[in-house]
Order: structure tokens, then C-alpha cells, then sequence
């Protein structure tokens, strides 16, 4: 093999791979090595391994112990589990992070079989040793697994067994009803978020992005501080229906309600190393109990308010001088139209109701062959549905019982069109009169009054003639048209 093709197939290895000399200098490393470590491998070749990667503890002697054992032994030599901190950089004072690796190292020789230099493959197995902590096992790897790699010759296959390992907990966890995910160092960058976790922030990769990132509003709404305190203080915090802000690429910002639970996760000295997150998504349960509550607060406040106007349709329709069935009759004819717009509220759970679908409700009694309807689609907030149906039932009887539908080629056009804030209808009745038209003050009038000016905060015109009679009712669309149609107009 020419000194160009093993260049090529060192570099290609995907594995890291780096070559040191009898004195433990550095001779090559591969691309793998160089990410592995972070480190390039300028900084490396001709530098002592120890000098680059400076250790004070027993693994340092474990790893130079299994490497002079192969200058003397001309055998390979299996590190199944070691501890081993790297630097941040190559400043020592930007602090060291801690490591787990399996390596191999194996004598190249010359042509006389005399060890001139040492091949150490290595495998990154720091994220399985952190899964088998958050899975409940031991902090290292389990014996039988130990003496597997103790007796494997090549470091593909520790590497296999490894990655296999690895890719069991990945597999149990991605499949998780709820959130799950693993964040590393004081910033909470995540090492591993399963697919419920990383839909939950937009269904984007996670991997290495500290917490602030992914949750950028979530520092001001103390997620951050509570992760903070965890990995300080190695507490558990469990909470629920934490409130979040979560801002997503594709959009703006979102509220949700999560369960959640922070676990630390701790080296084998004790020392917080990252937190196991667990959660559940409970925004939609959490909205459905606020509709719910928002619902029955709704309900109680209509039906104060429903008594409140049967009780003053109650008091007029039966004072002393009035006839005993026409009150009656009266009285019947207004709760039934109260009930129409009860009606067409439970149909649409109480959120809002079509204007003229509540106008048709009230004029089913009317000779709708004579009847014109024009307008434009407005959708109509709780309490203006029913303000409007005991507008429409006044307007309705008066026209049946003095008005246009009462006289012979009568007709009635009732339209409505908005402005910039406001709507306007217009209650036309149309008829040959050898009388000028009078309104005559009573119930109805004073009814009507209260609920345009009143309940509805508009404004109220009548216009009489010879030829009928126009009443036009100007209302602030504030305060009629239900809030979700006006965000969208």
C-alpha cells in the first residue's frame, strides 16, 4: 500500500483514530479524532498526548499503562471503560469536560516486527453511559458488557455493541407518549430530545442547542430558573400546568401548559452533569378546563340576566289596566322569542349567533312573501343575540298587529351594511295611508329604547310618513359582533 492510499483510507475512517510514538507523541489523527476531541490536528502532531490532554487522575495511568503494554507485548490492548476529561479548548483556563470512551490500541511494526508505533481507535461512549444513569443503571458499563469488550480484538465491534446499546435507549425513549429529553452543562443544551419533545418546539433537531434557544420566551416565565436551580442544588422539581412561552420558527408565540419533572443526572463523584426532563403536553387539556370554566361563568351570568328581562317583560304586561289575555299573550309571545335566542346559542355552544338567522327566527309568524332581507354576514356575541331578537320580536308584532303587514299590499324590507365602526339596519315598512303614521308610546317603545341605547350603547330613529314607517338602529360593532369575527375582518 503507497504512503497517498493510506493517507486516503486513515482519513476516511469514520471512527476516530489518532497514532502516537514510543514517547507518546503524536503522529497523525484523523478528521473523526479532531471532532471527537475538538481539537485539529495541527495542534497535535509532534505534541506529547499527556501535554495536549493533560490528566491527574487514575485514568491517565490507565491510559498510558495500555499503551506501553503494546510496545512491550506487541499485542493490541482493550480499554472497555474510561473516564477522561478533555479540554474546552486549547486554553487550559476555559475549564475541562468530562468523557466517556472505550478505545483499542493496537502495534504497527516494522519490517523487522519491532513496535515503532501505536494505533489507538476510540469510541465516544459518553451519551450511553448518561442514558443507562437516567434508566436507572449504574454509571458505567454493565460486567458482562466489560468482558465483551475486554475480549474484542477490533474496535468496530466495540463500537457496534455500543452504538447498539445506544440505539435500545434512543428507540424506548423516541417512542414515549410524553416529552422526554436529556440536557448536558449549566446552559441545558440538549443531548437527546425524543420526537413528542422536538414537535413540541416546532418540529425541528435539537440536538446541542441550549434551552434558551428553543424556548426563548421561557427566561422570563422562570423555566429557566427552576433548570438552573436543579442542576445548582441536584433537587428534584416536579410541577404542573407550567405555564410556557415558546416562539417557533415558522411563527410567533405560543402558550402552552406542560407536567413536568427535572431529575439530575450525576457523574460517578456526585457532581450534577445534566438533568433527564420528563413532561406531558397539557395545553389542551388545560384550555378546554378554562373554556370550561369561562362557559359556566357565562351561563351564570346569562341566566341573571335572562330572569332580570323576563322579569321586566313580567311587570308591564300585567298592570291592572290591561286585558288579562292580551297581557298573557304578550307575555308568551317575548319569552318565546327570548327561548328563539336561547335556542340558536346552545347551537353554537353559547359562542356567538348569525345576525340574520336570529332576524329569521323572529319572523317565522310574518308573511315572509312580502318581506325583503339584504345584508351582509355578521356574527353576533351572546348578549347582542338576544338584545337583537327582542328588538326584531317588537318590530315584528308591531308591524303584524299596526304596521305594513297589517295593510293590504304592505311590505316590509329590513337591510343592515357596515361602517367603519358600526353597523346600521334599517327597518323599512312601506303602505298607503289616508292618515299620517304615529308612534304611539307604551311597553314596546320603552323596551326598545333600553336595549338599543342601553344593553347596546346605540342609537335609535324613527321616521313616519304617509307612506309607512323606517326605524333605523345604529349599533357600535364592539359591542355586538363576536370578538373572533372581528379579528379576522
Amino acid at each position: 500500500m503507497n504512503r497517498l492510499n493510506f493517507h486516503q483510507l486513515f482519513d476516511a475512517l469514520p471512527s476516530p483514530h489518532m497514532i502516537v510514538d514510543g514517547d507518546l507523541n503524536y503522529i497523525a489523527a484523523n478528521p473523526a479524532y479532531e471532532g471527537a476531541t475538538g481539537r485539529p490536528r495541527d495542534e497535535l502532531v509532534g505534541r506529547n498526548l499527556f501535554d495536549c490532554f493533560p490528566n491527574e487522575n487514575p485514568e491517565r495511568a490507565r491510559l498510558e499503562n495500555s499503551i506501553r503494554r503494546v510496545f512491550e507485548s506487541g499485542k493490541p490492548d482493550t480499554l472497555a471503560f474510561i473516564e477522561y476529561e478533555i479540554p474546552l479548548s486549547s486554553n487550559p483556563a476555559d475549564g475541562f469536560e468530562k468523557r466517556y470512551w472505550s478505545a483499542v490500541h493496537s502495534p504497527l511494526c516494522d519490517t523487522d516486527g519491532k513496535v515503532i508505533f501505536v494505533l489507538q481507535n476510540t469510541v465516544d461512549i459518553t451519551e450511553l453511559v448518561r442514558l443507562r444513569t437516567v434508566a436507572g443503571s449504574a454509571a458505567s458499563v454493565p460486567a458482562q458488557e466489560m468482558s465483551l469488550l475486554e475480549r474484542t480484538r477490533e474496535i468496530e465491534e466495540a463500537y457496534r455493541t455500543s452504538r447498539s446499546q445506544l440505539d435500545r435507549f434512543r428507540h424506548l425513549f423516541e417512542q414515549a407518549p410524553g416529552l422526554v429529553a436529556l440536557l448536558r452543562g449549566p446552559d441545558h443544551s440538549f443531548t437527546f430530545a425524543n420526537r413528542a419533545f422536538r414537535v413540541l418546539a416546532g418540529d425541528r433537531e435539537l440536538g446541542g442547542l441550549p434551552m434558551r434557544d428553543v424556548f426563548p420566551e421561557a427566561e422570563a416565565k422562570g423555566l429557566l430558573d427552576l433548570l438552573h436551580r436543579v442542576y445548582s442544588t441536584g433537587e428534584v422539581f416536579e410541577g404542573k400546568d407550567l405555564r410556557v412561552l415558546a416562539s417557533y420558527p415558522s411563527g410567533g408565540p405560543r402558550e402552552l401548559f406542560l407536567d413536568v419533572s427535572f431529575h439530575p443526572v450525576r457523574g460517578e463523584a456526585g457532581e450534577v452533569e445534566g438533568i433527564f426532563v420528563q413532561g406531558y403536553d397539557r395545553t389542551e387539556s388545560v384550555r378546554a378546563h378554562q373554556r370550561q370554566r369561562l362557559l359556566i361563568d357565562e351561563l351564570n351570568h346569562r341566566v341573571k340576566n335572562t330572569l332580570s328581562t323576563i322579569q321586566s317583560l313580567a311587570r308591564p304586561s300585567f298592570r291592572a289596566d290591561r286585558d288579562r289575555d292580551e297581557a298573557r299573550r304578550a307575555f308568551e309571545a317575548r319569552i318565546v322569542a327570548l327561548s328563539n335566542a336561547h335556542n340558536l346559542l346552545s347551537d353554537q355552544h353559547w359562542e356567538s349567533a348569525d345576525l340574520e338567522t336570529v332576524l329569521r327566527a323572529e319572523l317565522r309568524a310574518l308573511d315572509l312573501d312580502r318581506t325583503e332581507i339584504s345584508g351582509p354576514p355578521i356574527r353576533l356575541n351572546p348578549k347582542a343575540a338576544i338584545a337583537m331578537a327582542m328588538i326584531f320580536h317588537e318590530l315584528a308584532s308591531n308591524g303584524l298587529k299596526y304596521g305594513a303587514l297589517n295593510m293590504a299590499g304592505g311590505r316590509l324590507a329590513i337591510g343592515w351594511q357596515r361602517r367603519e365602526s358600526s353597523v346600521a339596519l334599517e327597518w323599512r315598512e312601506s303602505w298607503e295611508s289616508p292618515e299620517p303614521v304615529a308612534i304611539r308610546p307604551g311597553f314596546g317603545m320603552r323596551m326598545l329604547e333600553r336595549i338599543v341605547t342601553g344593553e347596546l350603547e346605540g342609537r335609535l330613529e324613527a321616521d313616519c310618513g304617509r307612506n309607512g314607517l323606517a326605524w333605523t338602529i345604529v349599533l357600535p360593532a364592539i359591542e355586538i359582533e363576536d370578538i373572533p369575527h372581528l379579528a379576522l375582518s
